[in-house]
């Protein structure tokens, strides 16, 4: 199983990024062989669009499943079709959201938002 989470920075002690879409970096996780691997966010840059094309990085590395505090409707249309599931952070780094996610202790992102679509937001 490989789990996808935006980061910070690359390290397992990284913050989970607030920005799914703007995150500088995706960590994939892989939980059989507990690999980490680090991808720069070419959809960071974007003009527009950038959780769709974040999310289709995650499809693109064959994640199973996204741990981030929130994410746009529009990125989550790109990941239901590939059945990524998708779970809420928290505030802890990316190895303790891991550690909290294969306990069981993280609970699914049920709250997609609207996505911002250049309002100001990120």
């Amino acid at each position: 199983m490989k789990i996808a989470i935006p980061v910070d920075e690359k390290t397992l002690e990284s913050n989970v990024c607030v920005s799914f879409g703007r995150t500088p970096y995706f960590l994939i996780y892989d939980v059989e062989t507990k690999e980490s691997i680090f991808i720069d966010n070419s959809a960071a840059a974007s003009t527009g669009g950038a959780g769709i094309k974040a999310a289709q990085i995650i499809v693109d590395n064959k994640a199973d499943v996204l741990l981030t505090p929130r994410l746009g409707e529009n990125a989550a249309e790109v990941l239901k079709p590939a059945e990524i599931k998708i779970y809420k952070t928290t505030t802890a780094s990316a190895k303790d959201n891991i550690d909290a996610f294969i306990a069981g202790k993280l609970p699914l992102l049920d709250e997609i938002h609207a996505g911002f679509h250049g309002h100001g937001g990120n």
